[in-house]
């Protein structure tokens, strides 16, 4: 890199793709420094719009230009769906008016995506002028935004400072920062994708569980209540009504949870959502994903240090079921009323009680429940498998 050498700096894409991110030309270390710092930025955890007015602005800085902007072509390339500018105070931009929409040289740069430095903007054939109010803008430097070919915008710096023209060294910084800003949205919008797909994939999940589930039961309890209009028994009659409003409350519970999966985007974080991303977790480990009820208050009414111990416990207890009772079917229902129980069920081969000695594990589960003033048992399921049951108070 010694002497302005040709040379190439590395960036990813955060896909395993590596870029040749060129600085010929680039003879001072603290601007390469600089340069590659803010390359390195899309790898953080900055929401893109961050990361895009840091891009411009350091843009600005690194080539000396007073002004800097940066615009996104939405997804049909119809429009722009970003336009961050820097060196405009929010009452001139106001005054310019409408931002752009991408006629001109900045289009230009959209269907010839090649690097275009002009000492004089406003002599360029394609120049579109600028509105009233826009403040004098001459020696120019324009790149497209885009990645592997695709252009997903532009970045383009205005009004060189101390100078007549941007050089090839500018261009060579403002380059990266291109490709950078294009990877960035490249990243942000293969992210959106996935999420609304595993979103859709939830959904279709949970549509078959509440046919699946939920559909059924209420068509059983209908058969139910429909023979015991046939019965003359009285007490007969008052066991299946009782039984047909049991199962309709479990039901309820089932529509609820359900309910809260679907809009687990908008639902504040808290133990319900904490349960179920925790089942979701384990699901490929279990074979299989644990239905989850919640009955009560979840999250208004039980405490951060219980809460702590209870997704521990949960953690514990169904991965002991996936890793030694072979089960492939796993019950979770968590109960909140004056204490807050916890209680996971599975089919497996179950356990040989009583118990003759607990493990380390068992033994923890005990032991968390025993400091929070709280119970824990063991109990066989009638038609094989594991009842687990933690009770602690609220």
């Amino acid at each position: 890199m010694a002497n302005g050498a040709p040379g190439l700096a590395e960036a990813s894409d955060g896909l395993g793709t590596i870029y040749s991110v060129p600085y010929r030309k680039i003879d001072d270390p603290v601007k390469l420094r600089r340069l590659l710092e803010a390359v390195l930025l899309i790898e953080s955890e900055i929401d893109l719009a961050s990361l895009l007015r840091h891009i411009v602005e350091e843009a600005c800085s690194l080539v000396a230009a007073r002004y800097g902007a940066l615009g996104v072509l939405n997804e049909s390339r119809t429009g722009l769906s970003q336009f961050v500018t820097f060196g405009l105070s929010k009452s001139e931009e106001a005054a310019i008016g409408p931002r752009p929409t991408g006629r001109g040289v900045l289009g230009l740069l959209v269907t010839d995506p090649r690097p275009l430095r002009l000492r004089d903007l406003t002599t360029h054939p394609d120049s579109y002028g600028f509105p009233d109010h826009h403040p004098t803008m001459t020696s120019f430097l324009g790149l497209p935004v885009r990645v592997r070919g695709e252009v997903y915008g532009n970045l383009y710096l205005t009004e060189k400072k101390g100078g007549a023209e941007f050089s090839e060294e500018d261009e060579s910084m403002a380059e990266a920062l291109a490709l950078a800003a294009g990877i960035a949205i490249e990243n942000y919008r293969l992210n959106e994708r996935v999420r609304v797909l595993s979103v859709l994939d939830d959904r279709d999940r949970i549509a078959r569980d509440l046919h699946d589930r939920v559909i059924q039961r209420v068509y059983a309890v209908g058969m139910t209540l429909q023979e015991t209009t046939r019965s003359s028994d009285l007490a007969q009659v008052m066991t299946r009504i009782n039984k047909s409003v049991d199962d309709l409350d479990a039901t309820i519970s089932e529509i609820r949870t359900s309910i809260y999966e679907l809009g687990e985007d908008t639902v504040p974080a808290g133990l319900r959502r904490s349960v179920l991303e925790l089942t979701s977790e384990l699901a490929p480990m279990l074979g299989a994903r644990p239905q989850v009820t919640f009955i009560g208050p979840i999250d208004n009414t039980v405490s951060q240090r219980v809460a702590d111990n209870l997704l521990a416990v949960l953690r514990e207890a169904l991965t002991n079921a996936g890793k030694h009772a072979k089960a492939t079917h796993y019950e979770v229902t968590l109960r909140v009323t004056d204490e807050v129980t916890l209680e996971v069920v599975d089919n497996g081969v179950g356990l040989a009680l009583p118990l003759k000695g607990e493990g380390m594990g068992l033994a923890n589960l005990r032991s968390r429940a025993e400091r929070l003033h709280g119970t824990f048992e063991i109990t066989p399921v009638d038609l094989g498998g594991t009842r687990l049951t933690w009770r602690v108070p609220v």
